[in-house]
């Protein structure tokens, strides 16, 4: 067994930390999700991929809390999710991104991070100047790691574009979220920072992040992804390697709209 079927075959046989079980959801006539079961195993990459109206940010409502399934269950470490509000299963452990970003846009830099530290950046907590000083430092040590130390004073409305992206990963870190969603997290990058993301990325799984993401680009799939699942009219179609999945031409043929 080569190399890179080992290290497969390891990813495999990592625990599992979310559990999508069989859920549906309709809207009126619209079967948005139906039956879907995927796990999402500790420490790697899972991407969602399918053409647009596949039921991926659906599935991404329905695993935050967003939107509440027909039927079927969503389970974070055996803890069944369903009935939990979203800011509750933020706090659990698992963080979101969203294509709008949805940052404070008048608040800084800085201040955008410690929002995402909550109750930790209550400013009427215990632990005085000690623990002020240790939440300085770990928003310091963020902002560093996602290359947003010399904008810390700005207003997040006065970012570039690809800063406001890094802005979001940095109050995924700062939250401690076990599982994060990111939603087409390289969409509008330019070449440099699209790297210095792949780069920020991988060290974060490194460190034990457990990451899900929609994702258009099949370059950013290739390159990020463990796993792949490929969804289309709210069906899990296929599950499998990037390369199992992305040269499949059934699959292919269903992406780019070719007849089959």
């Amino acid at each position: 067994m080569n190399a890179s079927a080992t290290r497969d075959e390891n990813r495999t046989e990592q625990p599992v930390l979310l559990e999508v079980r069989q859920v549906n959801k309709r809207f009126g006539g619209l079967q948005a999700v139906s039956d879907v079961s995927l796990s999402l195993r500790a420490g790697i990459v899972t991407t969602l991929i399918g053409p647009n109206g596949a039921g991926k940010t659906t599935l991404f409502n329905l695993i935050t809390g967003h939107l509440k399934p027909d039927s079927g269950d969503v389970l974070f470490q055996g803890r069944s999710l369903n009935a939990m509000e979203p800011w509750r299963i933020a706090r659990t452990g698992v963080g979101r991104t969203f294509q709008d970003l949805r940052l404070f846009t008048h608040m800084s830099v800085e201040e955008n991070v410690l929002t995402a530290m909550e109750p930790g950046a209550w400013l009427w907590q215990p632990g005085g100047a000690a623990t002020r000083r240790q939440r300085t430092e770990k928003v310091q040590q963020i902002l560093a790691t996602t290359h947003l130390a010399h904008v810390a004073g700005s207003r997040a409305i006065d970012l570039s574009y690809a800063e406001r992206k890094f802005l979001s990963i940095a109050r995924l870190i700062a939250s401690d979220a076990k599982i994060w969603l990111l939603d087409e997290p390289a969409s509008g990058l330019d070449p440099r920072s699209y790297e210095e993301f792949l780069a920020l990325l991988r060290a974060q799984v490194q460190s034990g992040v457990t990451v899900c993401i929609i994702e258009h680009n099949l370059d950013v799939v290739a390159n990020v992804s463990d796993r792949v699942a490929f969804l289309d009219q709210g069906r899990l179609l296929a599950e499998g390697t990037p390369r199992e999945v992305l040269d499949d031409p059934h699959l292919a043929s269903i992406y780019f709209g070719e007849t089959a």
